[in-house]
């Protein structure tokens, strides 16, 4: 899974741009989908971040988007409850709401075989007062933080080249917490979306990327349309790398 351990004071980025989070929900309103499940734990959110209301109003408060899961009586398996998302990477709330880990996971290959009982069972035992921390990655053809990659992915890289790949093919990484809420018992896993070009990228971050691009999971590369990128991006890094 990738996880670190995180202090208070890193949990969620300590300067965000609040106006971009309420234009970001006003022009993309279905980004919240909340249950009677998620109510009470919403509200304990947005206390912890001392603001009123409940998920949405958390959300709207912070750079991060933001998820609720919980367990149902008699089942061992984390769902989720609600959702506040206003810069997706390629999913729509709508669609996961309800279902469980292994369900959310589905289109990401080699989950089921490699991550999910590990997942399910950091999920258990996680304990409140602790927080935890990852990112990952992803390339887009566009720098929009709100990322719904749809249609044809020939299409959205056919403007690719190895000369150009570097200001045009862009690194978006979530920053991902989780944190188990003290009262409720619920679940939170914030989503922070950060979007670069690639060409922006340290070197030693470039060369890092390349080698995940090249080692990516059988069956990933085309979930994330590399076979239309990843040439045109390794040939582009080697020329410009020393």
């Amino acid at each position: 899974m990738g996880l670190v351990r995180l202090t208070e004071p890193e949990w969620l980025q300590p300067a965000p741009d609040l106006a971009a989070r309420r234009e970001a929900f006003a022009n993309w309103p279905e980004g919240i989908q909340i249950t009677s499940a998620s109510e009470e734990p919403g509200r304990e959110l947005a206390g912890m971040l001392d603001v009123a209301g409940g998920l949405p109003e958390a959300a709207l408060n912070a750079h991060e988007d933001m998820c609720l899961l919980t367990r149902r009586p008699g089942e061992d398996v984390y769902r989720l409850i609600g959702a506040a998302v206003a810069w997706p990477s390629d999913w729509h709330p709508k669609h996961k709401v309800g279902l469980p880990l292994r369900a959310l996971h589905a289109p990401i290959q080699g989950y089921e075989e490699q991550l999910a009982t590990g997942v399910d069972r950091f999920m258990a035992t996680l304990k409140s007062g602790v927080i935890y921390g990852r990112c990952n990655w992803f390339i887009a053809p566009t720098r929009a933080k709100r990322w719904i990659a749809g249609g044809d992915p020939q299409k959205q890289f056919e403007h690719i080249t190895p000369k150009n790949a570097g200001d045009c093919l862009f690194v978006r990484s979530e920053r991902q917490t989780l944190r188990r809420l003290p009262e409720t018992g619920a679940i939170l896993f914030t989503i922070g979306i950060y979007v670069e070009p690639f060409a922006a990228l340290t070197a030693d971050n470039r060369s890092r990327l390349a080698d995940a691009l090249r080692n990516l999971v059988s069956g990933e590369g085309d979930r994330r349309g590399a076979t239309y990128y990843a040439d045109a991006l390794l040939q582009y890094h080697q020329r410009t790398t020393p």
